[in-house]
């Protein structure tokens, strides 16, 4: 498995000798766009290997899971004296089985919730000197993990749409590649337009012979 933090060390804010100027150079387990981040390190990278941009899907995305999640908690409170006043049953419900059908309820609340919360923290898109790669997480214990270089890109680009995405700046990052996977997507990633311009750079430095 990937180890994607490291004990952040305090040293101060860096530029590279491109002139880039880490934004946020340390991440948390809540922490959507790093650029140049210096806690964060994963499975495979390479001695000469720098982790220009950490991205995960942008934190907005968990808004609508977390609303459902409180209509939920609050659904057997008003579910059960619904049920318990329009369905008149002859036979009387064992308050046994409605503690533990509560307790199924709650605990499937949470399991949707807890999924829900690592789907989007383990989906993760790392942006090097060398690659793209994109991690994603499908189940407790599997993951799928695709990589292109970045000599590779042929095509790059970012939409957005809706009032939401405009507002809380984020999009898709589209990416075509000549790699084995062709075409990668960054979903609803947080500031998709500077996302594009690093990763055009990383490519026309490479294009030109120059290492970042």
């Amino acid at each position: 498995m990937p180890v994607l933090f490291e004990a952040p060390s305090q040293a101060p804010k860096k530029t590279s000798k491109k002139g880039r100027q880490a934004v946020y150079p340390f991440s948390t387990p809540f922490t959507a766009y790093v650029m140049n981040p210096k806690d964060i390190r994963f499975e495979t990278q390479g001695t000469d290997e720098e982790v220009i941009l950490f991205l995960r899907q942008h934190i907005i995305v968990l808004i609508p899971p977390f609303i459902l999640g409180i209509i939920f908690f609050f659904m057997p409170f008003i579910l059960f004296p619904m049920l318990v006043r329009f369905l008149q049953s002859p036979i009387e419900i064992p308050s046994g089985y409605v503690v533990v059908g509560t307790i199924f309820w709650y605990v499937a609340t949470f399991g949707y919730l807890l999924t829900t919360f690592l789907h989007w923290h383990f989906n993760i898109f790392i942006v090097t000197n060398h690659r793209i790669i994109d991690i994603d997480f499908l189940f407790l214990l599997y993951r799928k993990f695709a990589e292109a270089k970045i000599e590779k890109i042929q095509d790059i680009s970012f939409r957005t749409g809706g009032i939401m995405a405009t507002v809380f700046d984020y999009g898709d990052v589209l990416i075509q590649t000549a790699s084995e996977l062709p075409n990668f997507v960054f979903e609803k990633v947080p500031r998709p337009s500077e996302v594009v311009h690093v990763i055009s750079d990383l490519t026309e430095n490479r294009k030109k012979g120059r290492n970042v």
